[in-house]
């Protein structure tokens, strides 16, 4: 099988995958547009901390988003200082949609086997 058409197949994939996981993708798809705002137009429509609203302290999740666009920024040192958990959210969160894909695209597998059945 050519480079080619794995891309084709795996973009494929993955379009079925966001089509079945609508409510995740919708709020990935938020989140990554307002961050290419905020790093390139200094633009900022993201959601504001409900806890830090209600409460006025910030919780442990304060400064995700922005340690999130430091890292993407390549800034490594800054976004540890601004929330240190960044590194544990991130290779969980990257984690989770990778066991999610494979389940999805094995699920899919299973469905198609019984298709031709």
């Amino acid at each position: 099988m050519g480079i080619q058409s794995r891309i084709i197949k795996t973009m494929h994939l993955l379009k079925n995958y966001i089509a079945a996981n609508k409510l995740m993708s919708s709020i990935v798809i938020y989140f990554m547009v307002s961050i290419v705002f905020k790093i390139g137009f200094s633009i900022d429509i993201l959601i504001s901390c409900l806890w830090k609203t209600l409460f006025h302290f910030e919780c442990p999740g304060c400064g995700l988003t922005t340690a999130f666009i430091k890292i993407l920024t390549l800034d490594i040192s800054s976004a540890y200082d601004t929330n240190p958990l960044i590194f544990i959210v991130l290779a969980s969160g990257i984690f989770y949609i990778y066991k999610d894909f494979r389940k999805f695209k094995i699920k899919l597998k299973c469905t198609y086997k019984q298709h031709a059945i």
